[in-house]
């Protein structure tokens, strides 16, 4: 697919960024689009390998590469290179929904799996893919695609993240008439709320909810299921329910005494704060999306505090990002595991995901702005020092893994001057109140159960479950992944059948 010498022909070209000094002013998005040009060279790379293991989603030694959606890679990046760009979208909306979500936030494992990258650096898959639905948009493609029958059957989602969305969008498509419920004031979940603005821009989440409202999802917010609404209610009102409501409970860490400390929150709490602010605002509309119109007090502030991130993972990332815009006086992310090579390791060949260094856009602000990588490594907090509730410091001690266990290395302490403690250490299953209104069992892992991991039925009748909750923690390649294949099976439940 794509010219079959461009591989040879051209190099791999990132988007490029804007500089630090200027991108850390604002909240906006920050990339730099190649010219349409340039994007068909890109596109040009791809190699007809006829092995496409980008779109094969292989797991390997515990870990994926390929696109869990299955998308048809080689097929629109062939169709992008010849300046086919609404065949191109159409073969890749045959599989994703959502693009212009994983077009930004996705860590792409289909060029973690891409054969060019055993010789070159790989296809830029990840940014064809944004191009191809920002096209989309930009040129009227993406029209509302409203059912011409109904089946007669309703369907309440309970969760409005990507994996929520994606089960409405595909059973609303199949003439199911869906309502979605959502706790938080707008739809998104994670989408909206988890994920800061320079990286998913919320306007593209209001421009999908507008999309998919006109071809006849109802959106609910402001509802907590569970509470505002119970279950045994939206058992009677519809045929079928699909819990999507994420995994949601973070985990804690053990020396914080985050009731009686102030300055100590969890990360997903600290990103909300400040989206709500900007939004709160009106800054979205504006063409510099700040904080400078927010209301004293209306957000979590880092500015002018030694900030100390517990979690080296995405979220971490997001939250030293985040904490730099705010005009932090210092950031320190704290790891656990020790720091991975910068190259590939023999004992990690292609197409095991590969684990390598990533330095990601958060840790280059922080080197920008401070001069070095902010990232401590087997490093955990070992003591919360604070005087009268007020949080001071943080002692840390260096670890080490012995015989599987995680042990303190004597001697090592340190401490580290904290005006705010965030921790982004993941999540631990989902907020078990909604489970238990509707009776559904919860698996060790306080994860909703169904009969077998690739099934999405629930122990009770026409209850289903999706996403983070049901598979716990992930990505949100995954949660839509996850979504479509429920909405299949619902649609069988419903039908008897499935043409999906």
């Amino acid at each position: 697919m794509g010219k079959s010498t461009g591989f040879m022909e051209y190099k791999r070209v990132d988007e490029n960024s804007a500089s630090v000094k200027d991108r850390i002013k604002t909240f906006n998005e920050f990339h730099r689009h190649l010219s349409e040009e340039d994007r068909r060279q890109q596109a040009s790379r791809c190699m007809d390998c006829g092995v496409p293991m980008c779109q094969s989603a292989i797991k390997l030694k515990g870990m994926v590469t390929g696109c869990p959606l299955h998308n048809l890679i080689p097929e629109w990046n062939d169709e992008i290179y010849k300046g086919h760009y609404e065949h191109a979208l159409s073969r890749l909306l045959k599989t994703s929904n959502f693009p212009e979500f994983t077009g930004r936030v996705c860590p792409a494992l289909c060029e973690k799996a891409c054969i060019c990258g055993t010789v070159e650096d790989s296809v830029t898959i990840h940014n064809n893919e944004l191009f191809l639905i920002e096209k989309g948009f930009e040129e009227g493609y993406m029209k509302p695609r409203i059912p011409l029958v109904r089946s007669g059957k309703k369907v309440a989602v309970i969760g409005s993240g990507p994996a929520g969305l994606a089960v409405a969008d595909q059973l609303n498509h199949r003439g199911h008439s869906v309502t979605v419920y959502e706790k938080d004031d707008r739809v998104g979940g994670l989408l909206m709320y988890g994920i800061p603005n320079m990286k998913l821009q919320k306007e593209v989440i209001i421009r999908r909810q507008k999309l998919m409202e006109s071809e006849g999802v109802v959106f609910k917010t402001s509802v907590d299921v569970g509470k505002d609404i119970k279950a045994s209610e939206l058992l009677k009102q519809f045929d079928a329910v699909v819990l999507c409501c994420g995994a949601k409970n973070p985990r804690p860490l053990a020396a914080a005494d985050m009731k009686n400390t102030n300055g100590i929150y969890y990360a997903v709490d600290f990103l909300k704060s400040t989206t709500k602010a900007i939004i709160g605002s009106g800054a979205l509309l504006q063409d510099k999306v700040t904080l400078s119109s927010a209301k004293e007090n209306s957000y979590i502030s880092a500015k002018d505090k030694n900030v100390v991130i517990v979690g080296g993972g995405d979220t971490g990332n997001d939250c030293v990002g985040t904490c730099i815009r705010h005009g932090c006086k210092s950031v320190t992310q704290i790891e656990m595991m020790p720091c991975p090579p910068t190259v590939r390791a023999a004992s990690n060949p292609w197409p095991e995901w590969p684990k390598v260094l990533k330095t990601d856009y958060g840790q280059e602000e922080a080197i920008g702005v401070f001069g070095s990588d902010p990232r401590i490594y087997e490093t955990t907090i070992k003591e919360v020092i604070a005087k009268n509730g007020k949080l001071l410091a943080v002692k840390t001690v260096k670890v080490k893994f012995d015989n599987g266990k995680l042990v303190e290395v004597p001697g090592t302490e340190n401490t580290i001057k904290c005006d705010l403690l965030l921790i982004a250490a993941g999540f631990i299953g989902c907020q078990e109140y909604v489970a238990k209104d509707f009776g559904v069992a919860l698996s060790n892992r306080n994860t909703v159960s169904t009969a077998d991991p690739d099934l999405y039925n629930t122990n009770v009748k026409k209850v289903f479950t999706a996403g983070d909750m049901h598979r716990g923690q992930s990505l949100v390649v995954w949660a839509i992944a996850e979504g479509r294949a429920c909405a299949k099976e619902v649609d069988e439940y419903l039908m008897g059948y499935s043409n999906m």
